[in-house]
Order: structure tokens, then C-alpha cells, then sequence
């Protein structure tokens, strides 16, 4: 007669397997709240500790840690040896363990204390899991409700094999290697002052959605969500109406999600292949928007929109003769909605009050890098003025806007902000000077009176010098080139207004 030992926290589908192994004449163990619920139901079922012969014990803590638990999972049954050993310690064999485990991750998204939350790491159930699979060529072991219906039809023709069960227990070790990440990640959050760039990291990430491709179609995609800390981020944004959500939206979104709550006022951000192409911040939403959207309405037309703050009619009815990929927005008014409702492939996610700063990580070939996000702004208080220009001092809002927008432009990255919006974005050109042009072309007439803002120091006054001729009147950059003197004669010779944050923010 073969054996099942089951021990589950999340009883859905439990009963119909349990049935089903029955109808095939097998013999059930279970544990604690799984064996209340097969004998609640009529199944009849053997409790582990009477099959041990050892109570559980430490407040449940031990369960199933034992040699007749183990040595049944591990024996080979293919060596004489190990036979010898089952027979001589009266170990029976282990056919099958369904186990699914302590809802940890869930735990500590609830908020439980640090007392709590250990008492969730399960040792047990990752125990037997392993077990089980280290000897899947004997065992089966299954770990969710999704894979019980295609074992059951399988065990009832006879067509069970080992290549199904290497599949489950290759699930097994997915499983237990991104539970064990979680709770690596939970401890390493425990530190008093955690380590920014840890010795090691633990990724634990579970697909939140299959995506239809990724940058192009020739390429398979998906979005995975890190599942050691509490939805976050776009994991925890809500898609109210639209189409599916692509890969390129997804990282669009997120761009112009990080740069619109960089800003304590309210702020409209519009992206397009990740790179802002307009950004405002004003008294209303719908002001802000009209800003954003005149900055460079070629570029937004198909692009991402990304609000700090409430979606009121009217900033709605400004948005709806646009085609937009994707809006984002803590919230949305009854009457915003029901005006967007009509572009039926709109997509309009609901995001969470603020964004997450995690640790940055990109793949390169062979591992990770790893970095900390750029967070740090120098305050406007701690910027050098190198040049007093000709005429008022420049807005103190236009210049920090400008050097906020360039942290979230790729480099080299040159922005033009006037009245409180962007006129002109350069972005991503090998030479700084080319980005200045683009920026200034963007801006055409608006460039007059512009400030601009840099990501990084000027290493030539070509850029500064074809600025001040489009009529910028006012720069921002960190300084630290081997030639600010000449960038900063240059301004003199031009007569406008020159900064030096001493931070530079650039964005590969």
C-alpha cells in the first residue's frame, strides 16, 4: 500500500485529493489541522505522532522531525544498503508529500512583531520538502492545489513518471530557495542600521504576470515581484480599465511614477521610452498636466502620464483628446473615470501614496550590480553661485525643477524648465553639447529666459555658450571639470546667472 504524508497550511483542494488518493487505496498521514480537516470530512487518516510514536512537542514546533518521517522520504529503494537500514529501523516508505507552507511573506506584509513573524518561519514542511525531493526518483511531492488534479488523473492511468516528478521537485527547490530569500531579507530589514550594499542579497521573486513580450515581440517577458518585502511600488498599483500591461509600459510607468512623488508640490510627469519628456509642477493637477503636456506634446503623444495627486474632471477632460499608453494616479474622481471610461484601451492604474527607493540592480553578464538610489539633492541653500548674471535672479523653483528632472533623464542629460514646467529636454547623447542643442531645439522661441539644468559639469563652455544663445538666461550644474574656469569666463561673457550644486546625477 503507498503512503501520503499531508501536511498543508492552505487547505484549498485538500479534500478532493485526499478523497482520490483514498479511492486508490492509499494510506494517509496528516498533521495537526490537516488531519481535523480529512476526518471532519470521513476520511480516515493517521495521525504522524502516533506513526512516530513521538507527540509533537515545543508548542508545535516538532511535527515531523523524525527518523521514520525522514528515513521514509530518503531511502533509496534502488540500494541494498539503504533497504537493509529502512528494514532494521522499521522505516516504511514515503510515497507522496503534499506540503505547502507557513504564510510568511503575508506575515510580515501584515505588520506581525519580530515574535510573531518567527514563530512563521516553518522548519518542518521546507524539511520534508526537500527530503522528498532530493528523492523525487522514488517520492513525489507536491506543494500547490494547482498540480493535485493532473496527479491524481495521472495516478488513475498509470502514467505517472519520473520526469513528472523531477518537474515537482524542481518546483520544490524554487519554492524553498525564494522562502528562505524572504525570510533572509526580513532579518537583514531587522539590523539596527542595515548594510547599504549587504555582503550578499537574497532575491526572492515570484511572477506577479506574464507579459505578452518584452521590448520587442521577439522576446519573451514577465513581470516578477519581489516577494520578500509588502507589495510596493507598481506590485501594489491597481489597474482600474485597459488593456494588459506590456513591459514597456511597465518600466515607462515606473519612471514617471519615481520622478511625479520626487515633488512635495503637485506634479504632472509624461515619459516616453524612459525618459521624461515633460514635467510641471503647479497649484492644480489639471495646470500641471497642460504644462507637462506643452513642454514637448510631439514626444508625450502615446506616452505615460504619472500624477502625485487626485485625477479631478477636469484634469481629465484636458487629457482625453490624447492618446495615452498609460495614466497613473493615487486616485481618480467618479467623474474623471467616467470620461477616460471611453478610451477603452487606456490603461489607468491606481498607485500607492508615494514610491518605494530600493536598492538599484541591473544585470550585467555573469551577476548583478548593485547600487544605492539616488536620493540625495544638494538644497538649493548649498549651491555655489559662481555668476551673478544681467537682469532678476532666476526662479529658485525653475532651477530646482530643472536639476530634479535631470536626475531622472538618461545622460547626458540637459533640462530647460520655464514658469514651472519643462520647455526642452535633451536626453542620452554621447556629448553634452548635443544635448544642449536638442534641448534647446525642443524649447524653439520658449528657450528665451529658460533656466537649465544639468546632470553633470560641463567639460567644455561649448554648451553653456550655445545655451546663452537660444536666450537661456540661468544654469545648474555640479561643477568639478578640469575647465569650470572656462565655463565660468564663459558665463561672465554671456551675461547669465551660473550654479555649482557640487552633485552630479547621472542616469545610465
Amino acid at each position: 500500500m503507498a503512503t501520503a504524508l499531508l501536511s498543508v497550511f492552505d487547505k484549498e483542494g485538500l479534500l478532493p485529493l485526499a478523497q482520490g488518493l483514498r479511492e486508490l487505496g492509499w494510506h494517509l498521514l496528516a498533521t495537526g489541522g490537516t488531519l481535523k480537516a480529512l476526518r471532519e470530512a470521513g476520511l480516515e487518516a493517521q495521525e504522524v505522532a502516533d506513526y512516530t510514536a513521538a507527540p509533537e512537542c515545543f508548542g508545535g514546533r516538532v511535527k515531523t522531525l523524525h527518523p521514520r518521517i525522514h528515513g521514509g522520504l530518503l531511502f533509496r529503494r534502488d540500494e541494498a544498503a539503504h533497504v537493509a537500514d529502512a528494514q532494521r529501523l522499521n522505516i516504511a516508505p514515503i510515497d507522496l508529500v503534499v506540503v505547502n507552507l507557513y504564510p510568511f511573506e503575508a506575515t510580515v506584509a501584515a505588520g506581525a512583531s519580530f515574535e510573531e513573524t518567527i514563530e512563521q518561519i516553518d522548519i518542518g514542511g521546507p524539511s520534508m520538502l526537500r527530503s522528498a525531493a532530493k528523492n523525487h526518483a522514488s517520492v513525489t511531492v507536491l506543494t500547490h492545489p494547482d498540480q493535485y488534479e493532473a496527479f491524481l488523473q495521472k495516478q488513475r492511468a498509470g502514467t505517472w513518471s519520473e520526469a513528472d516528478r523531477r518537474a515537482c521537485a524542481r518546483r520544490v527547490f524554487q519554492l524553498t530557495a525564494g522562502y528562505d530569500g524572504a525570510i533572509a531579507a526580513w532579518f537583514a530589514k531587522q539590523d539596527e542600521v542595515p548594510a547599504a550594499l549587504p555582503a550578499s542579497i537574497s532575491l526572492s521573486l515570484r511572477q506577479e504576470q506574464s507579459l505578452r513580450y518584452g521590448e520587442n515581440p521577439h522576446q519573451g517577458a514577465a513581470f516578477y515581484r519581489n516577494s520578500s518585502a509588502a507589495q510596493e511600488g507598481l506590485a501594489a498599483c491597481r489597474q482600474l480599465q485597459g488593456k494588459e500591461l506590456s513591459f514597456n509600459n511597465l518600466l515607462d510607468a515606473d519612471a514617471a511614477a519615481r520622478l511625479a512623488w520626487a515633488f512635495e508640490e503637485k506634479a504632472c510627469v509624461i515619459v516616453k521610452h524612459n525618459n521624461p519628456c515633460g514635467a510641471a509642477c503647479a497649484d492644480t493637477p489639471l495646470e500641471a498636466f497642460q504644462k507637462a503636456l506643452a513642454s514637448d506634446p510631439v514626444s508625450a503623444f502615446g506616452g505615460i502620464v504619472a500624477f502625485n495627486g487626485p485625477v479631478d474632471e477636469a484634469t481629465a477632460q484636458a487629457l482625453a483628446p490624447t492618446f495615452w499608453e498609460v495614466i497613473l494616479a493615487p486616485h481618480f474622481s467618479d467623474e474623471a473615470l467616467a470620461i477616460l471610461a471611453a478610451k477603452k484601451a487606456l490603461r489607468l492604474l491606481v498607485t500607492p501614496k508615494g514610491w518605494p527607493s530600493t536598492l538599484d540592480l541591473r544585470s550585467v553578464s555573469g551577476g548583478f550590480l548593485a547600487q544605492e538610489p539616488d536620493l540625495a539633492f544638494a538644497p538649493f541653500e548649498q549651491w555655489e553661485l559662481k555668476v551673478e548674471g544681467q537682469g532678476p535672479q532666476p526662479s529658485k523653483r525653475d532651477l530646482v525643477l530643472a536639476q530634479q528632472v535631470a536626475k531622472a533623464v538618461k545622460s547626458n542629460a540637459i533640462v530647460l524648465v520655464k514658469e514651472g514646467g519643462t520647455v526642452g529636454v535633451g536626453a542620452g547623447q554621447m556629448s553634452r553639447v548635443d544635448s544642449v542643442e536638442i534641448a534647446c531645439r525642443k524649447a524653439g522661441s520658449r528657450a528665451q529666459g529658460a533656466v537649465l539644468g544639468s546632470d553633470a559639469f560641463f567639460p567644455f563652455a561649448d554648451g553653456l555658450e550655445v545655451a546663452a544663445q537660444a536666450g537661456v538666461r540661468a544654469f545648474v550644474e555640479p561643477g568639478g571639470s578640469v575647465r569650470d574656469e572656462d565655463v565660468i569666463a564663459a558665463a561672465r561673457q554671456q551675461g547669465v546667472w551660473l550654479y555649482f550644486t557640487g552633485m552630479r546625477h547621472f542616469r545610465h
